[in-house]
């Protein structure tokens, strides 16, 4: 990974805020979407660089929210 991939992206993920708000799991929700536990909890962790839209439309959809439910700008440091 070069230094461009370690820098934050300024967006946060709430993918665990809305998992826990739909008593869902990670594990649950990866099944429902077909989508791997890993590339998930990079997502999750904030640690993803970049997302299909069919993936997160698949994630919308499995969570009931919108896009901006999911992703949001990331509280400077």
């Amino acid at each position: 990974m070069g230094k461009a991939d370690d820098e934050p992206t300024g967006v946060h993920c709430r993918l665990d805020e809305l998992l826990d708000a739909r008593g869902m799991t990670l594990t649950e929700l990866s099944r429902t979407v077909d989508i791997t536990f890993a590339n998930l909890s990079a997502l999750k962790n904030d640690r993803g660089r970049a997302i299909r839209f069919s993936t997160l439309t698949a994630i919308c959809r499995a969570l009931d929210c919108e896009i901006g439910d999911l992703l949001v700008l990331a509280d400077p440091a």
